[in-house]
């Protein structure tokens, strides 16, 4: 009978962790998605009323965009699809999205401050310049 209960003690510690209670911690933190979309423009030297929709705005693909958090440590990037999408995972916090340039365009797009709270921040715009005029 003692070999059982020796065995059933050996068996509950191995399952909470050890005897010192020193296991890992399996708290997950919740990250939640940063999404938006990645173009540029103009495409056409001379705008017109109304808009020719084959001059609308190109989508950027294979874009790189680095995220910053609050003490300026890189901590993430995002890289836009052929669609000119990206999306990236971050727990709760503030962050700088920083568009890195692309080859063949003339500018980079502006840097983004964004906080990231209780749910996804969607629709995030990134706007490069051709440099068509």
């Amino acid at each position: 009978m003692s070999r059982v209960i020796a065995l059933l003690v050996g068996v509950t510690l191995v399952a909470c962790g050890g005897a010192g209670g020193g296991g890992e911690s399996t708290t997950t933190v919740a990250r939640f998605a940063v999404s938006g979309y990645v173009h540029a423009g103009p495409v056409c030297p001379v705008e017109t009323t109304p808009p020719d929709p084959s001059c609308a705005d190109r989508p950027v693909p294979d874009a790189v965009i680095l995220v910053r958090d609050a003490a300026g440590e890189i901590v993430g990037e995002a890289r836009t699809g052929v669609d000119g999408r990206f999306s990236v995972d971050l727990p709760p916090g503030s962050y700088a999205l920083v568009p890195q340039p692309v080859d063949g365009l003339l500018g980079t797009a502006g840097e983004l401050e964004v906080v990231v709270a209780d749910g996804p921040l969607p629709g995030l715009d990134f706007a490069y310049d051709t440099g068509i005029r």
